[in-house]
């Protein structure tokens, strides 16, 4: 009957190869299955002996199995989708659009099925917090916003995600530990911020808050909102990939301070002033590196016509996943706003 010859099983060697490379997914694995099978049916013919080609087909199948689990991969936490807590508590101005990022961002986590949403928000119109006269107290508005945060933000309570959102979330917020917040994302989680998230913890001194510093700028000023076209710096990043060279949007624009491009993979700009048109190097989103942690910020999304856009979506959605580590992007600054 001669010698088994590997060669005949080439789909369940590939496992062997794929699982080594780090490439075999559960689904890639059930596909190899049956293509082996098939394979052994074939072998069967040749060799005459059903059951010891089944036997050969089966211990290549095995060992890629074995190697994919020893090599770290682990299906089942592939399927998992992450855990975001989504922030939209305020200590300054309040978006109207927050109740539509909050539907968004539970959307795109369900419809892609990469995440699930958590939120800590107070929502100042309540009946809980309505005062005397019949407006929000805000006495009441700031107890639930220290209540909430101090539950969901807490040092223990944050080992419950794998990453953090600020959608559009304004002013000094009583974080119950600003710095062990900062070391968590530090430590290889996730931080994605929209908009107003920029307009937080400003120092009247000068002094630039350790969050500032974090998520890479600060919010200096807008003006009227403005239609613009936005340069797309990075064609292959998972944020930016499907919005092609540029992004025509209109949505209130910011102007931005302590920003440096060397700290910072720029992913949109402005190369014009977005409503003087003089020219200019303006950023509207970038990613970058915070310790192991990874960091994406994105300007727009103040209207809430910007949030329903497929285009928005497809930018947040790609940011988010980049951010959770599903999805590879580059986020070493560039120098120049050129388009990679």
């Amino acid at each position: 009957m001669g010698t088994l010859n590997p060669a005949l099983f080439p789909h369940a060697g590939r496992g062997i190869r794929w699982s080594v490379a780090g490439l075999l997914r559960e689904d890639q694995f059930k596909m190899l299955v049956v293509m082996a099978w098939k394979e052994v049916l074939e072998c069967g013919k040749y060799y005459m002996n059903l059951q010891k080609c089944w036997n050969w087909a089966s211990l290549l199948l095995a060992g890629a199995a074995i190697v994919a689990v020893a090599s770290g991969q682990s299906w089942a936490a592939e399927k998992a989708p992450k855990r975001l807590l989504v922030v939209t508590v305020t200590k300054g101005f309040r978006h109207s659009s927050i109740p539509t990022a909050e539907k968004v961002l539970a959307e795109l986590g369900a419809k892609s099925g990469a995440f699930t949403v958590d939120y800590a928000r107070v929502e100042p119109t309540d009946a809980d917090f309505k005062g005397a006269d019949g407006k929000p107290d805000q006495a009441k508005v700031d107890a639930a916003i220290v209540r909430v945060l101090a539950e969901k933000m807490n040092a223990t309570a944050l080992k419950n995600y794998d990453g953090v959102v600020f959608a559009n979330t304004t002013g000094t917020l009583p974080l119950p530990d600003e710095a062990a917040f900062l070391d968590w994302i530090k430590s290889g989680k996730a931080f994605i911020a929209t908009h107003s998230a920029a307009d937080m913890f400003h120092h009247k001194d000068g002094e630039v808050d350790p969050y500032i510093d974090m998520l890479g700028a600060e919010f200096k000023e807008h003006h009227e909102q403005a239609t613009v076209e936005c340069l797309n710096q990075d064609l292959r990043h998972p944020a930016t990939r499907a919005i092609g060279k540029s992004y025509v949007v209109k949505d209130e624009i910011y102007l931005m301070k302590n920003f440096s491009r060397d700290r910072v993979h720029g992913l949109l700009s402005l190369d014009k002033h977005p409503n003087t048109g003089g020219a200019g190097d303006y950023p509207i989103a970038w990613c970058r590196k915070y310790g192991k942690g990874n960091v994406f910020y994105t300007s727009l999304g103040h209207r809430e016509d910007v949030w329903e856009s497929p285009i928005y979506q497809a930018h947040l959605l790609g940011g988010i996943k980049w951010a959770l580590g599903l999805e590879q992007g580059n986020a070493v600054p560039q120098k120049t706003l050129s388009a990679q």
